[in-house]
């Protein structure tokens, strides 16, 4: 992936204490560009798991769900309207006993399979590489294919990327050419094992850097394709893990991964509901996923000891939060609901990662569709577009924009003794000069009042757009029998005098603004 050399230049938030006049002010330098925010980072990922798949996103051409070539119409014209940028599949855990055999040639000759990490059911191979990387092109996004690892070989992966990538006359090229597909995808993206910390082999990081060393060497650049070599990161603060395959194995990275969940509740076996609950679970879900911002620059900083010249990207491959599995579904299916607080957490996310956008070049929320915090669930032959889905609408405006310069002087939210910001946001500049602003009010009880002073900016014309998202509850969701209870609305409490720009925005709420 290209990179754009610039200086590492983060919000400061001065907490000041909580007053009725929520008062905050943020500074914006819209003639200085911190760096490029990458459409990358609002990807997507796609499991075998639960429904995910089957259900999801695919139903097969006999099914009488309304289909476009075996894939559900209702989801594939929602994701064209997100203009997803990209996808990475087919796992997250499934990915390292995965053997991408199984998944090519008529579908009805296709193996069944056990899926041992999500639920021990059987798997079809319906959707396979054909499958997915057609979907991928129907969406116009890129595939982001993770590699087998864990129970795989460095040949079964040359071969998968040779069937994919190669435009020549070889048996795997004319094999695949056979199944229906004459040109090659031009896969650029791929994962060197998953998780292999954990479900992708229980490896150690010495282990790691070794084995990736060895699979990387037979990652073939096939017929003009530059692919973006990932290796395996962890999570959270194990910054010792990126250390070490830094140190052993950075000349032969173009990207680590890094992993973070909120878990809004007490701990991994209590983690929380994902509907009907209060504002602790509320604001320790807002309050934890705040820490990504502390994660993404640990990692960075082991990082930069091995890359100063910053080559190597940061990619969050994995996040969202994750919560309890609805009662009485499959706990192997990780199926949750989706509420205002969770969009507000993607909010939150996308914020952190778009300021830190010198490293991080691509992040995919987990997951996409029926799984974890999902941006659309279905059920039969319904779907519904939820609140996260609003937020990734409202966001659109950042692709591929220039990160602007800031300080901010914010007031706080405070509950149960703990404190937090109570606003999060993100000032970016498109190349036709608009600024783009997403303001976040995270307290769930008080209107705030943001001044915005631009700043090396002569004037500001006009606010063309403003949108909100927001709700009468934090727990506020939608069901296939109210779809329309969370959606985005217009929003014009604002004001503009010269190159202050006021906005009075309603406690837990996202708003979008893009000024010409």
């Amino acid at each position: 992936m290209k990179k754009i050399v610039c200086l590492s230049i983060f919000l400061s938030f001065f907490i000041l204490a909580s007053s009725q006049a929520q008062n905050n002010k943020i500074v914006i330098n819209a003639d200085q560009e911190v760096s490029t925010i990458s459409r990358h980072i609002y990807g997507h990922f796609a499991e075998h798991l639960g429904e995910g798949i089957y259900g999801g996103v695919w139903v097969g051409e006999d099914s009488d769900i309304p289909n476009t070539n075996g894939y559900r119409t209702d989801v594939l014209e929602a994701l064209q309207h997100l203009e997803v940028p990209n996808i990475r599949w087919p796992g997250g855990c499934f990915a390292d006993e995965y053997n991408w055999r199984d998944g090519i040639g008529p579908i009805d000759e296709r193996p069944n399979t056990i899926n041992t990490h999500w639920g021990m059911v059987i798997e079809d191979n319906s959707f396979g590489t054909h499958e997915f990387l057609n979907f991928t092109e129907m969406l116009g996004a890129e595939p982001v294919v993770a590699m087998n690892v864990g129970s795989g070989t460095p040949r079964e992966m040359q071969n998968w990327i040779e069937y994919m990538n190669y435009d020549g006359d070889s048996d795997l090229a004319n094999l695949r050419r056979e199944n229906g597909r004459d040109e090659p995808w031009g896969v650029n993206y791929v994962g060197i094992g998953n998780e292999s910390w954990g479900c992708g082999g229980n490896m150690d990081p010495a282990y790691y850097s070794d084995l990736y060393k060895r699979f990387a060497t037979y990652v073939r650049d096939y017929s003009g394709n530059e692919i973006t070599r990932v290796a395996s990161g962890y999570s959270n603060e194990q910054y010792y893990w990126t250390d070490k395959v830094m140190e052993e194995a950075s000349h032969m990275l173009d990207a680590i991964s890094l992993h973070y969940y909120t878990i809004a509740g007490e701990s991994w076996t209590n983690k929380g509901a994902s509907v009907n609950f209060g504002e602790d679970l509320y604001f320790d879900g807002i309050r934890k996923a705040l820490r990504l911002d502390e994660f993404i620059q640990g990692h960075k900083n082991r990082m930069d000891e091995y890359d100063p010249e910053e080559r190597v990207g940061l990619f969050v491959d994995e996040w969202g939060i994750w919560t309890d599995p609805l009662p009485g579904s499959n706990p192997g299916f990780l199926q949750q609901q989706n509420s205002l607080r969770d969009a507000l957490i993607a909010a939150i996310s996308l914020d952190i990662m778009n300021k830190h956008s010198d490293r991080v070049w691509m992040a995919n929320i987990a997951q996409m569709v029926n799984v974890l915090q999902a941006v659309i669930l279905t059920e039969g032959d319904q779907m519904i577009k939820t609140p996260t889905y609003h937020v990734f609408d409202l966001y659109r405006v950042h692709f591929d924009t220039e990160l602007l310069q800031t300080n901010s002087t914010i007031t706080s939210y405070g509950h149960g003794g703990e404190v937090i910001p109570s606003i999060s946001y993100t000032a970016s500049k498109s190349d036709d000069g608009r600024i783009n602003l997403t303001i976040t009010n995270l307290d769930a009880d008080n209107t705030q009042d943001v001044e915005l002073d631009f700043r090396g900016i002569d004037h500001l014309g006009t606010v063309s757009t403003g949108m909100i998202l927001t709700a009468d509850e934090v727990s506020s969701i939608n069901t296939f029998e109210d779809p329309e209870n969370v959606i985005l609305q217009d929003f014009s409490d604002h004001e503009l005098d010269g190159t202050t720009l006021s906005v009075t925005l309603p406690s837990k709420s996202v708003v979008m603004l893009t000024i010409e």
